[in-house]
């Protein structure tokens, strides 16, 4: 092999392997950008909405348990009309674990998928008398063992019953931290959940989820976020991309001036 080929294959290894270095390190420095943008969020979004709270009505933790599994596909208002009338008849959990399923059933049919919503929530509730005590388990592991409860239910309730720190990925919080930027185009709940795990102080996470819902709800909806009057314009990545410094929406293509 002549010298010139020794120089190129060299080359080529030390190019190979700056790349292999360099690429920890832009992640690195990915990860701090988002940490700093989700500590600025939080602050911003803290201001905004000081006393925030989860949007569903509840007393005792097995109350929470059973609101969240109506709430699939059934908006958080529905819910609070109709548990009063479910807890009215069965006052506790243990009345409820002893309940038909189809008496059940026919209180919570308005939040749909009854059915299946009914049998899930007599379930669970047979499984807290029989292997719990009657008291709702604190941690992520038993949760997930209880009929009809998924991680994002099993964060909520470990998060606002207990205290611990939590990520409630609902439709509110994917979206938006898609949107400002704190994750990238990852739309799966649990890769949400741990991508803001990276990110976001333990103790922040669960308040920061219920703020989400209240932005979502209150300035960043679903089919036209207010970007002109949101408290994150300056920092969204939605908003630098969609919106004019002037505050007026970029024309698309084909869009008369």
């Amino acid at each position: 092999m002549s010298t010139t080929d020794t120089k190129t294959v060299t080359k080529t290894k030390k190019t190979a392997a700056d790349k292999i270095v360099k690429k920890p390190a832009a992640e690195k420095k990915s990860l701090a950008g988002k940490k700093k943008l989700a500590l600025e969020v939080i602050s911003r979004l803290k201001k905004e909405y000081p006393e925030t709270h989860c949007t569903l009505a509840y007393d005792k933790a097995w109350q929470l348990l059973v609101s969240v599994r109506l709430a699939a596909q059934c908006t958080d208002k529905r819910v609070d009309m109709v548990t009063p009338l479910l807890y009215e008849k069965f006052p506790t959990a243990a009345a409820l674990a002893e309940a038909p399923v189809d008496e059940i059933e026919e209180i919570v049919r308005p939040c749909g998928l009854g059915p299946s919503k009914a049998r899930d929530i007599s379930k669970c509730m047979k499984m807290l008398q029989e292997e719990y005590g009657g008291k709702v388990p604190d941690t992520m592991e038993e949760l997930l063992k209880l009929p009809g409860v998924g991680r994002k239910s099993a964060n909520l309730v470990l998060g606002d019953v207990f205290g611990k720190p939590a990520i409630v990925t609902d439709t509110h919080c994917i979206r938006l931290a898609n949107l400002i930027g704190l994750v990238d185009n990852v739309k799966e709940p649990g890769k949400v959940e741990t991508a803001l795990r990276k990110i976001v102080p333990p103790e922040e996470g669960n308040d920061l989820c219920h703020r989400f819902v209240d932005h979502g709800r209150a300035v960043c909806v679903a089919r036209r976020p207010e970007c002109g009057r949101c408290c994150l314009q300056d920092i969204c990545r939605h908003a630098q991309e969609e919106v004019k410094p002037a505050g007026k929406t970029k024309g698309k293509a084909g869009d008369k001036e």
